[in-house]
């Protein structure tokens, strides 16, 4: 561990950072008046989130032909105008 005072800390940061991601330090206490201030440590490596794949949903959902969805325009056409449709 190893000690620095702010003023040099804020002189020399992307030194103390480099230092630390390196892993060449394992931690940097940031002093002010000899009293230690603050940490500077590593951040620890977070999981990568899932990725959305293709095809999840594959077989979850029925697939209707285009015959059953025309026969469902007249019905939806109602939905919206109140009119009903003549066949």
């Amino acid at each position: 561990m190893r000690q620095v005072e702010m003023l040099d800390a804020t002189s020399q940061l992307a030194r103390l950072v480099a230092a630390v991601e390196s892993g060449e330090e394992a931690e940097i206490v940031i002093a002010r008046d000899g009293k230690p201030a603050a940490r500077l440590v590593p951040i620890e490596p977070q999981p990568r989130p899932a990725t959305r794949r293709l095809g999840i949903a594959a077989g979850r959902y029925a697939i209707h032909s285009d015959e059953e969805w025309e026969a469902l325009d007249d019905a939806v056409a109602e939905l919206f105008s109140g009119v009903k449709e003549k066949q």
